[in-house]
């Protein structure tokens, strides 16, 4: 059974740091891409970043968002089946639901991906 379970939001003052994690079992994880999307209230889904195929415990490449970059940060350790998302720098419009996924391609549109976490609550305020 596949699963992905995001961890690590919460409520955080405008200006502050949060790091997510997802946590992967049921497939084989350093073969797949990782990524990350958020959806606002009333909004459509968007990209936030992604990882490259690495095999390391890091990956080699990362693509982010205008809206994150110089902000967030993407990476993976495939020995703990796990990506995670630093925030850093948060603003009230980083407010959403944040999703991760896994798929073969590091892509920037949610098609590109196979599995979805549930995912967890980013709440910034003013």
């Amino acid at each position: 059974q596949v699963q992905l379970v995001e961890s690590g939001g919460g409520l955080v003052q405008a200006g502050g740091s949060l790091r997510l994690s997802c946590a992967a079992s049921g497939f084989t994880f350093s073969r797949y891409a990782m990524g990350w999307f958020r959806q606002a209230p009333g909004k459509e889904r968007e990209f936030v970043a992604t990882t490259s195929w690495s095999g390391r415990s890091t990956t080699y490449y990362a693509y982010y968002a205008d809206s994150a970059t110089g902000r967030f940060t993407i990476y993976r350790d495939n020995a703990e089946n796990t990506v995670y998302l630093q925030m850093n720098s948060l603003k009230p419009e980083d407010t959403a639901v944040y999703y991760c996924a896994a798929g073969p391609l590091a892509g920037r549109e949610s098609h590109d991906y196979d599995y979805w976490g549930q995912g967890t609550q980013v709440t910034v305020s003013s």
